[in-house]
């Protein structure tokens, strides 16, 4: 495909024609070199981004299974009341009395999201997952610099953790401590025990985990962390499998944040706005940063806060999205999205698990892992020749080699919006995928055939990208 510079004619063409000034003209400084843009008709605009967007796939195209990070359906009710006109023209510097409709979806999204996890406060500002990470961090550390227990310099991350996780903690200051995983998935208690001290300042535990399990021990590993002086902090990238099930201030965690764009459908990737928002039991209220909303806000917030971590109120548009899909759902819709999520999960694992072996078998929340090990010593096909070789299916790969305990790792998260015929094709697929391993290997390391732009040298791609375009 032509870049819009290729298609340019040096003859004056243009996609737009201004109106007329009716203001004085302002002459600027004649500039010393002309600036190169392209000169195209408005049909070869057009045609060329339409033809772009045929190129890119998203959850409007097809069946996006990404694992712990899934690209939900963005519903198109939620992009048109962002849309309305009194959110997009106000600006944050207003008198508050008028852009009371503003600070009041604020208020309403904290106060639901508060409901949702079992927290008492909660802020909207950080501008994704791991920004709010970095905020609960700050909260952890702030309260025991409060309570003069300055020996607490450990954050407990499992080795099943998000990557994230030991980044956002080491990036606030603290050490690392690695906690392996049992042979069910879940935490190892016993190594847990060995490990909390009056060094511990918290430990980040995403639940259901990053293999899709529920840990069976929460409420034990809570009590332990709680018991030797530390936080527990909620990872919340996984809460879509649990919402209106249980709440994580319930399962003992003192810290939470939330992954917008994942459990309330608010768009994702590409380089966007994002919005992460933190929560926290009454405790950590007051180390809050600036500019908290809420109805349940505790009278002596931000009297020793951490200080704002974002201009304003966050990505307000981002939160409005997700505002108004738990209004849409209200909370027996809610519940209905996590329990479809589980039911989608365990479905499709059970249609692929008598041929591609299961990380972990047992009943999964709302993703699963399967492992390619043995495929790859048998074969020679790999985890990532699997993940191409779907894309000839017009299904973008799963997560691959993550999590890092499970070898040659594809990590499925259907959610809870495809149907049970988007999910038998998805098997089809991958069970089609299955018989060429025996039989045609060559075929699935040439994979994808089908696409735009075939197999990709990643490694080159990485280390020597080309970021300009020269004639």
């Amino acid at each position: 495909m032509q870049l819009i510079f290729e298609k340019s004619v040096v003859n004056g063409r243009r996609a737009l024609t201004l109106p007329e000034m009716n203001i004085a003209e302002y002459k600027l400084p004649e500039y010393r070199e002309e600036i190169d843009l392209p000169e195209v008709a408005e049909i070869d605009v057009v045609r060329h981004y339409t033809g772009l967007s045929k190129l890119a796939h998203g959850v409007d195209d097809g069946f996006y299974p990404l694992g712990s990070c899934t690209m939900k359906y963005n519903p198109k009710l939620n992009e048109a009341v962002a849309a309305f006109e009194g959110f997009t023209a106000i600006h944050p510097t207003q008198p508050k009395e008028t852009v009371r409709g503003w600070t009041d979806a604020l208020n309403m999204l904290s106060d639901y999201l508060c409901e949702i996890t079992g927290m008492d406060a909660i802020t909207l500002q950080p501008a994704a997952g791991a920004h709010g990470e970095f905020t609960g961090m700050q909260l952890i550390k702030a309260y025991h610099k409060y309570n003069k227990d300055f020996g607490r310099k450990q954050i407990l991350v499992p080795d099943s953790a998000h990557g994230t996780n030991p980044a956002s903690a080491n990036m606030c200051g603290f050490e690392i401590v690695t906690v392996p995983s049992n042979s069910e998935g879940g935490v190892d208690i016993e190594a847990l025990k060995t490990l909390v001290c009056e060094k511990t300042a918290g430990l980040m535990l995403t639940n259901p985990n990053t293999v899709g399990l529920f840990d069976r021990n929460i409420t034990e590993i809570c009590e332990i962390v709680h018991k030797a002086g530390g936080l527990m902090y909620y990872d919340g990238a996984n809460l879509n499998a649990v919402m209106g099930i249980c709440r994580p201030g319930d399962m003992g965690f003192d810290v939470v944040h939330l992954n917008l764009h994942k459990t309330f459908s608010a768009p994702h990737g590409g380089g966007g706005p994002g919005c992460g928002p933190v929560g926290c039991k009454k405790a950590l209220c007051k180390f809050l940063p600036l500019g908290v909303y809420g109805s349940k806000l505790p009278k002596d917030t931000a009297s020793k806060s951490i200080g704002k971590v974002k201009s304003f109120g966050g990505n307000f548009l981002v939160a409005l999205r997700s505002a108004v899909y738990i209004v849409t759902l209200g909370a027996d819709g809610l519940l209905d999205a996590s329990e479809l999520a589980v039911l989608n999960a365990n479905y499709l694992l059970a249609l692929l698990k008598d041929k591609y072996p299961v990380a972990y078998d047992r009943i999964c929340m709302h993703e699963f892992v399967l492992t390619a090990e043995n495929i790859k010593h048998e074969t020679g096909v790999s985890a990532l020749d699997i993940s191409k070789a779907l894309l000839d299916f017009g299904i973008h790969p799963p997560t691959m080699y993550f999590p890092l305990i499970v070898h040659e790792a594809l990590m499925f998260e259907p959610t809870e919006t495809e149907s049970k015929e988007t999910l038998e094709y998805a098997a089809d697929a991958m069970l089609k995928i299955y018989d060429k391993l025996y039989t045609n290997p060559q075929e699935l390391h040439d994979a994808p055939i089908s696409t735009a732009i075939g197999r990709v040298d990643e490694v080159q791609a990485a280390r020597h990208p080309v970021l300009k375009y020269n004639k």
